[in-house]
């Protein structure tokens, strides 16, 4: 009769643990690719983001610029209005002189030509301070 020799208790504990570990190593693998994919996946996510911001950056710097300029161009214009304003009394005599012509009937075109004034100007000056026009008789 042949006595069966049966493995000892030490065999199998080794076979558990080296089981054990090949399993662990594998879980170990698997998990260690999926979080590289997700790192990936996040930092491709934010290069992505952080184009599209510096795109924003950009677009927002060259309406700066353009605002800038237009701020420039108003900035010029507001001083204009100011050297005008210091020749003052000398327009205030345009209107003086104008408001007399226009007292004694003279017409538009000589307001604006002798006087400096805008067509506008005139107008409102030959309203306001020329003769009264002849009242229109109402046919009935």
């Amino acid at each position: 009769m042949a006595v069966m020799n049966l493995p000892n208790i030490d065999f199998f504990l080794i076979l558990g643990r080296a089981v054990f570990l090949v399993f662990s190593f594998a879980v170990a693998a698997v998990t260690f690719t999926a979080w590289r994919r997700s790192a990936r996946e996040q930092t491709e996510t934010i290069l992505a983001q952080n184009r599209a911001l510096t795109e924003q950056l950009a677009a927002l710097a060259a309406r700066l610029d353009s605002a800038d300029q237009r701020l420039g161009q108003l900035a010029e214009r507001l001083e204009q209005p100011q050297v005008r304003a210091s020749n003052a009394p000398a327009g205030q005599q345009g209107y003086q002189i104008a408001i007399r012509l226009a007292r004694s009937g003279a017409a538009v075109d000589e307001l604006v030509s002798g006087c400096g004034l805008t067509r506008a100007e005139a107008e409102l000056v030959k309203r306001l301070h020329g003769p009264p026009l002849p009242e229109l008789r109402q046919v009935s």
